[in-house]
């Protein structure tokens, strides 16, 4: 079941994201630098554009692949983890005899298999979608697709607003049924509203993509591009932006499903919730007046398109997995026109990525066996609880917020959990059907199962030993609801965290990014929740205040930086992840600082002490050249800023920088002590 409400906070959107550790019997004789210093560009200063400086020459020597739309450390690791590894491990499977039905390997190698299978998916065509779309044409009311609607949101086709299951904000130890608005295939309502002529341009180039995918499929329909289009951009007129979906107060709206369905008393919710198994008396809405303006859409809407629209959406969902024309035309827009992608990955690199994306967790426990080492799950847990005890310290330091607040900060912080590598328990899949030469159906059958064990969890406790990312994901999260942070095996990986490197460019690296986490539980979004992590309010007043008077101020901050010609960074957007960037700094330093004391000051390595070095760190980590279109989407839809803002942004705030490097004051990296943001 596809969630449509309140999202973990994670480190980085997940693109094809770096590093280069090499498998375990490897890492003795083989070590990845801890810094290359030809990564540096000497005509840069540092002072006035430190990504420039530190990354500059590294950008020179690996401009974007065509098969990409950024290219940066994220994605490097990714490559590595799913191009090389992943793949290791299927053709180990894939050469297993006699695999056994039902059995992980079973289902691996016949999914990666299927989607290989290129005879078969040309030879079967449209045939597939065929009893879906037989019953869209088929249906002849409001309340006979509001049925057909909830039947297609269990395969994943989402509609003007969908269902969602996990823990209840106020309640974080039970589960919820959640309502959330969806249905824009542009993602965010600013690519339905903005009128600059790249935005335009988009626009333009969804018609005629929806246009010819219409085509491809011998649809009739008369401008289904303009019609589709249309009815988006009164759908995103009356959704809340991604800004105002930051806010959980907002978007927190309890009712009883008898007075949900009052809100669309022309749409047949019970029906729409019955296809979908769904049993609750209750359910947690996104935004009321969102679902009174779609029930007088829907009504006014002619149940043409309506249908119309509803083709699309299946279209669109399955394009993927259907012949090479739609597919290849899928990709052209939205990898190419949204994001710059020149050119699809080989067929074999897809089929890995897709198998990692269906059976992610059945793949996982092999990765975490082969390449993550019980003696680095022990010492990144040493890690974090430096960090927590720097953190601390940190609170105790605080000007800005009163004694009874930093009591509360204190138990939230003693609270966190965390999770480490990979799951202590893994789930049983072997219910889902997959078959060597029948790549739609396996596809239907893994969002089947996804769905059913999300409906059944509605209504039960929550389940804390279960992860949000699979092991071999180059990420890590905060998650509020559990009050945790999570750092799978593969980030836990050069140049995040390298064994062999001195602790300066480790602690700029994954002790920044640990940092980063910890803080998101005290970021505009996390710290609305309690150490239990329900939704409850623990500030005094006067300290939330002045918290909201900081964040003001760097959201300021960062509405002031053009990421291109006409578009800045939306500071209200990214504002929890600039908070935790800020954070995660600041505690990596002081938590290296903390654990030089009473030893020798490390001597300088390539002409840098461990202070500079802890900087570079932090820019290794971020270095990414990226692809116009890419900035521009990611500018309107990512909570996340640009890669070079994340090195450049936080910087002028810390003094610690300025001192490094000898910054002065009127160069760019060094701002005024009256104008720097000190948060955590």
């Amino acid at each position: 079941m596809k969630s449509a409400v309140f999202r973990v906070a994670i480190l980085a959107l997940v693109v094809s994201l770096a590093g280069c550790k090499k498998e375990k019997e490897e890492t003795d004789t083989t070590k990845v630098p801890g810094f290359d210093i030809s990564s540096l560009d000497s005509t840069a200063k540092a002072c006035e554009d430190f990504d420039s400086y530190a990354n500059g020459g590294w950008k020179k020597k690996n401009p974007i692949p065509g098969t990409e739309s950024r290219w940066g450390a994220f994605n490097v690791l990714d490559k590595e983890n799913k191009e090389v590894r992943l793949k290791s491990i299927i053709a180990e499977i894939a050469a297993l005899k006699d695999r056994k039905k039902g059995t992980e390997e079973q289902q691996i190698a016949d999914y990666y298999q299927s989607f290989l299978d290129t005879a078969t998916i040309e030879k079967r065509g449209l045939a597939p979608l065929k009893p879906y779309l037989d019953k869209i044409n088929a249906v002849s009311s409001l309340k006979e697709l509001a049925a057909l609607a909830g039947e297609l949101q269990k395969i994943g086709v989402t509609g003007a607003f969908g269902f969602g299951v996990e823990g209840d904000l106020k309640n974080s130890k039970i589960n919820a049924l959640y309502q959330g608005q969806g249905g824009l295939s542009l993602g965010e309502k600013s690519y339905y509203e903005r009128t600059d002529s790249s935005t335009v341009n988009v626009r333009k180039e969804f018609v005629s993509h929806v246009d010819k995918m219409f085509s491809l499929a011998a649809f009739t329909d008369a401008t289904p591009g303009k019609t589709i289009l249309d009815f988006e951009t009164k759908l995103a007129k009356h959704q809340l932006s991604n800004v105002e979906l930051r806010d959980p107060n907002k978007t927190y709206n309890k009712m009883s499903f008898e007075d949900f369905g009052k809100l669309l008393p022309d749409f047949d919710t019970k029906t729409f919730a019955d296809k979908q198994d769904i049993k609750a008396d209750t359910l947690i809405v996104q935004n009321k007046a969102y679902l009174q303006n779609l029930n007088a859409l829907l009504k006014a809407t002619p149940l043409a398109t309506l249908k119309l629209y509803t083709k699309w959406q299946l279209l669109s969902r399955f394009a993927g997995y259907l012949p090479k024309s739609f597919d290849q035309e899928d990709f052209r827009f939205f990898s190419t026109v949204m994001r710059g992608t020149k050119q699809q990955r080989a067929r074999t690199e897809r089929a890995i990525r897709s198998t990692d994306g269906l059976l992610g967790m059945p793949l996982g426990k092999l990765f975490s066996k082969k390449y993550f080492p019980e003696e680095d799950k022990k010492k990144v847990a040493e890690m974090i609880e430096n960090v927590r005890t720097v953190y601390g310290e940190r609170i105790d330091k605080l000007t800005w917020m009163g004694d009874s607040t930093k009591a509360k900060a204190h138990k939230k912080l003693k609270a966190f959990t965390y999770k480490i590598g990979y799951p202590d328990k893994w789930k049983d899949y072997s219910s889902i059907e997959i078959a060597p030469d029948k790549l739609f159906e396996n596809v239907i059958s893994a969002s089947l199962y996804g769905h059913k064990e999300a409906v059944e969890k509605i209504g039960k406790e929550v389940d804390k030993k279960e992860w949000g990312m699979t092991p071999q994901t180059v990420n890590a999260y905060y998650n509020p609801l559990n009050n945790e942070v999570v750092f799978p095996a593969g980030i836990l990986q050069p140049p995040f965290y390298n064994r062999n490197a001195d602790d300066a460019i480790n602690y700029g690296g994954i002790i920044a990014v640990i940092g980063h986490e910890f803080t998101h539980g005290f970021d505009d979004q996390g710290s609305q929740f309690d150490d239990e992590g329900n939704l409850k309010n623990w500030w005094t007043a006067s300290d939330r205040a002045n918290f909201d008077k900081l964040t003001k101020k760097y959201i300021e901050y960062f509405n002031g930086i053009e990421a291109l010609p006409g578009f800045n960074i939306n500071g209200a957007l990214t504002i929890g992840e600039n908070v935790a960037d800020l954070g995660g700094l600041t505690l990596a330093y002081y938590a290296l600082q903390k654990s030089l004391e009473g030893k020798e000051e490390p001597a300088p390595i390539d002409g840098f002490n461990w202070k500079q070095r802890f900087f570079l760190g932090w820019a290794q980590v971020w270095h990414m050249n990226t692809t116009n279109e890419a900035l521009r989407n990611q500018i309107q839809t990512d909570p996340h800023a640009p890669a070079k803002d994340r090195i450049n942004g936080p910087l002028p705030h810390l003094k610690e920088f300025q001192a490094a490097f000898g910054c002065t004051p009127g160069t760019k990296m060094a701002l005024a002590d009256s104008a720097k943001i000190v948060i955590w």
